[in-house]
């Protein structure tokens, strides 16, 4: 069988791995630096974050037909979501993520539209779907710890909305058991709180402790010294 010949462009696509994980570390990066926005409003944010990942990073691609229909599908979306809010935006857009999702398989446009479309149910307060693509998108983006750490923030804030604080637990613990991770704080915040709700004290006073030892810059620490009694 003859070698499918490999163009020069997908050849430069090869032998730059790194840039995916340098862009989203940028990217990553700012979303740490405004934790309170992504805390107020994660799911939005976070479609922002992939919505601006997807423009810059893979403007280059338009070949690409899976990113080319993502993009469509997110100028749509942004644009209902503007004018009649989240859930009629969610139902418009809804059939056009669901064909990107099954038609595009193995792509790397499938991906980001299945965590996108993840972060449009969660506007929607379609929490059941959401996490159900969320943890699908564990799966895709388990060797990309950047995107990683955003679905299981994604999930932890899911299950919450939920008021399953047990599986939301499981999800924050996860993040702030990470030695480096730029949203330990913002875990260790939220777990805080649910232990409270679920009456473990001890372990909700700990969780704000150690923000105040470890992450004296953290945008939770004015919050945290209050909930300490000072």
């Amino acid at each position: 069988m003859a070698k499918k010949r490999i163009s020069r462009s997908r050849k430069r696509d090869l032998d730059e791995p790194d840039e995916f994980i340098t862009f989203w570390t940028k990217l990553f990066g700012f979303a740490s630096e405004n934790k309170v926005q992504l805390s107020c409003a994660l799911g939005f944010i976070v479609v922002l974050i992939v919505v601006i990942a997807v423009m810059a990073f893979f403007s280059n691609k338009a070949e690409n037909k899976a990113f080319v229909l993502l993009q469509q599908g997110m100028s749509k979306y942004q644009t209902i979501l503007k004018n009649n809010g989240p859930d009629k935006a969610y139902l418009d857009v809804e059939k056009d993520f669901q064909l990107i999702i099954k038609k595009y398989s193995g792509k790397e446009g499938k991906k980001l539209a299945r965590f996108i479309f993840g972060n449009m149910c969660y506007n929607a307060g379609y929490y059941d779907k959401a996490i159900v693509l969320y943890k699908k998108s564990l799966q895709d983006f388990s060797d990309n710890p950047f995107v990683k750490n955003l679905v299981l923030s994604s999930l932890g804030y899911s299950y919450k909305e939920k008021k399953d604080c047990s599986a939301a637990v499981k999800y924050f613990e996860i993040i702030a058991s990470m030695p480096e991770n730029s949203i330990k704080d913002e875990a260790l915040f939220n777990l805080g709180g649910l232990y409270a709700e679920m009456g473990d004290s001890a372990k909700s006073i700990n969780s704000y402790k150690k923000i105040m030892s470890e992450h004296p810059d953290s945008v939770y620490i004015e919050i945290v010294k209050e909930r300490l009694g000072g």
